[in-house]
């Protein structure tokens, strides 16, 4: 597994990048471990997707990400989920480890984006751009349904983007914002969006 840094909102964020169907393995079991707390085989996770929607689109999604010889049908049932659901997130967008979808219908995300590890992608998230480069998130992120962000700013790690909420500024890091535009709202504290937050050394 080889990683990529960013500096968003002032920390480091590593982004694995697979490089083989084993690497791919690697990412689908911490999507599963995202919504179970279990580090479940390969085939009880194959086993699930046929009943949790999310994890097929995980599955997918991660195999599509390395262009080897199982590539061409791999992408094909990423399209099937893109039609069927309305899931816009291609295979080249940059997510890291733990991505977890509470429900998998109506996300829309640029290619250029730069998502960090233990995203919450809620419904009816969008995140895109009128510029060449879409947002770059950080770790640890929470967003709900309805959640857009616009243009290249930058979410601190540990931020939570309230429901609804329209994004077109930097939000620092364990902030919550919310409205529309959104603003950092007044609070010292919120709920554990984050549920079973996969481990950066489990993977390494």
């Amino acid at each position: 597994m080889e990683f990529e840094s960013y500096i968003i909102a002032d920390t480091q964020v590593r982004i694995p990048i697979p490089k083989s169907y084993r690497d791919c393995v690697r990412l689908i079991k911490s999507d599963s471990y995202r919504h179970n707390g279990r580090h479940d085989s390969m085939f009880r996770i194959w086993l699930g997707s046929f009943t949790r929607t999310s994890m097929g689109f995980s599955i997918w999604y991660r195999l599509s990400q390395h262009k080897g010889w199982a590539y061409p049908f791999t992408k094909m049932m990423l399209n099937r989920y893109k039609l069927k659901y309305g899931i816009f997130i291609p295979a080249k967008t940059r997510i890291g480890y733990g991505m977890y979808i509470q429900h998998c219908f109506g996300i829309v995300i640029n290619p250029t984006a730069v998502i960090g590890n233990n995203i919450h992608l809620s419904q009816f998230t969008s995140i895109g751009a009128n510029t060449p480069q879409a947002a770059k998130i950080g770790d640890n992120i929470y967003m709900g349904p309805g959640a857009i962000i616009i243009d290249d700013v930058e979410i601190g790690s540990g931020a939570c983007i309230g429901g609804g909420a329209v994004v077109v500024k930097n939000v620092k890091s364990e902030a919550v914002v919310g409205g529309v535009p959104a603003r950092e709202l007044n609070t010292s504290s919120h709920p554990e969006y984050i549920r079973h937050p996969y481990k950066e050394e489990w993977l390494c």
